[in-house]
C-alpha cells in the first residue's frame, strides 16, 4: 500500500488539506485565544464529544483543541514551522512538486522551532499575557537555562546558536564558490572566472531536475529526499525496449527552475536536445515468429540425401549435425579417415540436384571445426524483422559505439556488428536482393540507439527515391553543405563537393586530435567530457558521421576520379576522425569496386549475384552466386565468411519511425559541413590586377606563407571572412603566382619562401 503511487497522492493532498486547517486553527487561536483559553485549560480531549462546550476558533472544538496543543501547551508561534514541513511534503507526495528541498527544510524547521519556542519564552517569561507566545516548551526551556547559567548565559546561548547556523550557511555558501574557481583555475580557466563569464557561455554543463514551481537545489540534496516520487513522465532512453524511465539529465532540461552543474561535472552533449525521445518499438511490425521454421521431417529427409549422394561417391561419413537458421539449415558432416575434401567440395550440384534445392553452398572445411558445412535453404524461409533485432538482449544491452543489427546468423543468433570496428562497409549484390534494406536496418539501428547528437549522416541518393523519407529527420540527424538546400544529396557535382568538405572536416578533425595528444574520436571526446579541453581553443564534441551511399556505380560511371579521389582518402584516414562510409552497388564489377576501393573497405556485405566472377570482385572468393535471395547475405570483415539473414525493414516502418523523431523539436538546422569552393568551376580568373586586389590581400597572403599552407578555409577561419570573399582572394593569390593552382582536396602549393621574401615580391609586384 506504502509503495502504491495513488495511495502516496491521497497521502499528500490530505497532509495539504491538513496544514490549510491548521493554518485557519493557528491564526482563529491567537485572535480568540483568551475567549477559549478557560475551556481548553479545564478540559481534555474528551471535550470534543460534548455539544455543550463552544469555542469561537474558526475550525471549531477539534482546530481549537489542537491550536491549543500546539501553541499554548507546545512551542508558542514558531508551530507555524510545523505548516512549512507539512506543506513541502505534501506536494511533494502528491505530484513530485518541490516546493523546497524537504530534508534542508525539516532540518531548519525543527532547529527554527526550538529556537524560536525558547527565544520567546525567555523574552516574555514573566508578562501572562504574552507567554504564550513561546508555549509551554519555551517557557519551561528558558527558566531551565535561567537556572543552569543564569539570565546573561542564556542571552549569549541564544545569540551563540544563532549566530553558528547564519556562520554554517554563509561558509558552506563560500566554500562552493571557492571550489568551482579552484576548479577553473586547474582547466585553465581562471580568465574567465575573473571576468565574470558565465560557465554556460564555456560549457554546456548537467542540468538536475526539478519541477515547474520549484527553487533551486543540489544534486546530494535530491539524495537525501525521504518521500517517494510518483515519476511525472516517463522519457525513452536508449535502452530496455528503447522506452526506459526519466534520467536525471533528460528531466532536468525538461523542466523549469533548473541548476547547473559546475566545472567538475561531465559535459553533456544531449543537452542540447533534453526533450528528444527516443523512437518505440511499436513504430515497428511484427514479422514470422521465434519458432523453428524447419520440420523435423524436412531435416530428416535433407539428411538422407546427402547421405545417399555421398555414398554414391563412395565417400563414406561419420556424423552428421544440423543447425536451424531462419531461412538456411546448416549440416555439419565428419567424414571418414582418409576422405579427401576436395572430393566433396567438388559435389556441390550434384548435391543440389540431389536436394532440388537453389543455393547449395559448401563450406570446406568449417573454419575453427574439423568438420565440413553444407547449407541448404529451408523450404520455407523465416522472415527477421528488425523490431526482433532491435528488441533483442544483445543490441538492448551493448555497449558498442555504433552498434548496427543487421540480422540472424545460420545458428539462429542475433549479429550486432560495431560501425566503428569496421570500419566502412561496402555492399553490392544484384538488383532487388536487399541492398536498400540492409542499408535501413543499419540507418534504423543507429537511430535507435544513439541521440542526435552523438551521430550525423550525410545522405547520398543518386536514385532519388531511396533515401528521401529521412529528409524527415533533417534538423535532428543529417549533415549537409551551408549553402544546399536539400538534406539528401542526389546532384553528382554536390556530392564531389560534399566529399571534399569532408576531407575538410577530417582535417581540422586531425589538428584538434593532435592538439589535445590523442589518437582518435573516442579518447577525443571522453576528454573534452571530463573538461580536460578548452572550448575557447576551438575544441568541441565530436559527433560521429556515417556516409550512406545508395548507388555507388552511377557516382563512378559520372564522375569517375572526381569521387573516388576524395572517397579513397576518407577510405584511407577517416576512422579515427569518426567519419565511417557506408556504400551500396548492384553493379559489382571490377571498374566500379577497384583494387582502391577494396582494399580500404575490409567490411564486405554481398548479396545474391548472378555470377561468379561478381562475387569474387566483392567477396575475393565464390559464394554469393549461391545465395538465395530475399536479404540473403555473406558478410566478410576478414579472412571468414559469415552468413546472415538481413532484417526486414518495411518502407511504412522507416516512414513511421522518421516521422515519430522529425515531429520533435530539433536543432536549428542541419549538422553544418565545412565550406567547400570548387575552383575548377571558376571561369572568372585571369591576370592579377593590383588595383582591384582585395584591402585584405595582403594580411591574406602573410596568413598564407607564414603557413605555408594555401587554403580558402585558412583564410577564412583565420580572417573571419565569409567564404565567397575568401575564395576571391585566394584566386587573387594564385594570379599574383604567390599560391599554385587547385590539386582537388589537397592545400593549394605555397611559391614564396618566407616572409621576407613576400615583403619583396608584394614590392615588386606593386611597381610593375
Amino acid at each position: 500500500m506504502f509503495t502504491d503511487g495513488r495511495f502516496a497522492r491521497i497521502m499528500g493532498f490530505f497532509i495539504i488539506l491538513l496544514s490549510v486547517f491548521l493554518l485557519l486553527a493557528f491564526t482563529s487561536y491567537l485572535l480568540s485565544w483568551k475567549l477559549d483559553s478557560n475551556v481548553l485549560d479545564n478540559n481534555d480531549a474528551g471535550f470534543l464529544t460534548d455539544s455543550s462546550v463552544q469555542v469561537n476558533n474558526w475550525t471549531g472544538k477539534l482546530g481549537a483543541w489542537l491550536a491549543h496543543l500546539f501553541i499554548k501547551r507546545g512551542f508558542g508561534i514558531a508551530s507555524y514551522l510545523f505548516l512549512v514541513i507539512l506543506l513541502v511534503g505534501g506536494f511533494r507526495l502528491v505530484a513530485g512538486v518541490r516546493i523546497l528541498p524537504f530534508s534542508k527544510t525539516l532540518k531548519y524547521s525543527i532547529l527554527g522551532l526550538l529556537w524560536l519556542s525558547v527565544m520567546f519564552g525567555f523574552i516574555f517569561r514573566n508578562d501572562p499575557e504574552m507567554i504564550m507566545l513561546g508555549g509551554v516548551f519555551g517557557y519551561e526551556s528558558s527558566m531551565w537555562l535561567i537556572g543552569l547559567v543564569g539570565t546573561p548565559g542564556t542571552v549569549l546561548l541564544l545569540v551563540f546558536v544563532l549566530v553558528s547556523f547564519l556562520i554554517i550557511v554563509n561558509l558552506l555558501s563560500f566554500l562552493k564558490k571557492k571550489h568551482e574557481k579552484e576548479i577553473a583555475e586547474e582547466a585553465g580557466e581562471a580568465d574567465a572566472v575573473a571576468a565574470n563569464v558565465p560557465k554556460e557561455d564555456l560549457y554546456n554543463t548537467r542540468e538536475f531536475s526539478l519541477n515547474p514551481v520549484s527553487e533551486s537545489f543540489t544534486k546530494e540534496e535530491q539524495k537525501e529526499d525521504d518521500f517517494p516520487v510518483t515519476p511525472v513522465r516517463k522519457a525513452p532512453v536508449s535502452g530496455v525496449e528503447l522506452t526506459i524511465e526519466e534520467t536525471p539529465t533528460e528531466a532536468a532540461a525538461s523542466q523549469k527552475g533548473t541548476v547547473t552543474g559546475g566545472l567538475d561535472t561531465l559535459y553533456d552533449p544531449t543537452l542540447d536536445l533534453p526533450d528528444y525521445k527516443y523512437p518505440t518499438l511499436d513504430l515497428l511490425a511484427d514479422y514470422g515468429s521465434d519458432s523453428v521454421p524447419v520440420a523435423k521431417e524436412e531435416l530428416e529427409q535433407n539428411k538422407d540425401r546427402i547421405v545417399e549422394t555421398l555414398n554414391n561417391y563412395a565417400i563414406r561419413i561419420d556424423k552428421i549435425k544440423a543447425t536451424i537458421g531462419p531461412a538456411v539449415t546448416l549440416y555439419e558432416i565428419i567424414p571418414a579417415p582418409g576422405v579427401r575434401i576436395s572430393r566433396i567440395k567438388n559435389l556441390e550440384d550434384d548435391i543440389a540436384l540431389s536436394l532440388s534445392a537453389l543455393g547449395i553452398r559448401i563450406i570446406a572445411p568449417i573454419p575453427g571445426k574439423g568438420t565440413i558445412g553444407i547449407e541448404v535453404p529451408n523450404m520455407k524461409p523465416e522472415i527477421v524483422s528488425i523490431k526482433s533485432m532491435l528488441a533483442s538482449d544483445k543490441f538492448r544491452n551493448s555497449t558498442l559505439e555504433l552498434p548496427i543489427a543487421l540480422g540472424k546468423t545460420i545458428s539462429n543468433e542475433s549479429y550486432i556488428a560495431d560501425l566503428t570496428k569496421m570500419p566502412h562497409i561496402l555492399m553490392a549484390g544484384a538488383t532487388g536482393q536487399g541492398k536498400s534494406v540492409g542499408l535501413n536496418a543499419i540507418l534504423l539501428s543507429l537511430l535507435y540507439k544513439k541521440h542526435p547528437s552523438q551521430v550525423k549522416f550525410v545522405m547520398v541518393d543518386p536514385k532519388k527515391v531511396e533515401l528521401t523519407l529521412f529528409s524527415k529527420i533533417e534538423r535532428h540527424f543529417l549533415a549537409r553543405l551551408p549553402d544546399s538546400e536539400e538534406s539528401i544529396i542526389t546532384d553528382t557535382r554536390k556530392v564531389v563537393r560534399t566529399l571534399n568538405s569532408l576531407c575538410i572536416l577530417m582535417d581540422q578533425r586531425y589538428e584538434l586530435l593532435k592538439n589535445a595528444q590523442v589518437r582518435n574520436i573516442k579518447e577525443y571526446n571522453a576528454k573534452f567530457t571530463s573538461r580536460h579541453l578548452n572550448p575557447n581553443e576551438g575544441h568541441h564534441f565530436m559527433p560521429y558521421i556515417v556516409v550512406v551511399v545508395d548507388e555507388f556505380a552511377d557516382l563512378i560511371l559520372t564522375a569517375g576520379r572526381e569521387i573516388e579521389n576524395p572517397l579513397t582518402r576518407l577510405a584511407q584516414l577517416a576512422r579515427a576522425t569518426g567519419i565511417h562510409l557506408v556504400i551500396a552497388t548492384q553493379r559489382p564489377s571490377v571498374n566500379i569496386i577497384t583494387g582502391t576501393i577494396k582494399a580500404n573497405f575490409p567490411a564486405r556485405f554481398a548479396y545474391r549475384v548472378i555470377s561468379k566472377v561478381d562475387s569474387r570482385t566483392i567477396l575475393d572468393s565464390s559464394g554469393a552466386d549461391q545465395l538465395v535471395g530475399k536479404g540473403d547475405m555473406l558478410i566478410s570483415t576478414g579472412s571468414d565468411l559469415l552468413r546472415v539473414q538481413c532484417a526486414f525493414v518495411d518502407t511504412p516502418e522507416v516512414d513511421k519511425v522518421t516521422e515519430y523523431i522529425g515531429s520533435q523539436r530539433g536543432y536549428p538546422e542541419a549538422f553544418s559541413l565545412p565550406e567547400y569552393y570548387d575552383e575548377s568551376d571558376d571561369q572568372e580568373k585571369g591576370d592579377f590586377d593590383p588595383n582591384a586586389r582585395d584591402e585584405l590581400f595582403e594580411d591574406a597572403a602573410r596568413l598564407i606563407v607564414q603557413h605555408q599552407q594555401g587554403s580558402t578555409s585558412l583564410i577564412q577561419r583565420k580572417l573571419k571572412l565569409g567564404y565567397n570573399r575568401a575564395g576571391r582572394i585566394i584566386d587573387q593569390l594564385e594570379a599574383a603566382k604567390i599560391v599554385g593552382p587547385f590539386e582537388g582536396s589537397k592545400a593549394r602549393e605555397v611559391l614564396v619562401a618566407n616572409e621576407m621574401a613576400l615583403e619583396q615580391f608584394l614590392k615588386d609586384l606593386y611597381d610593375k
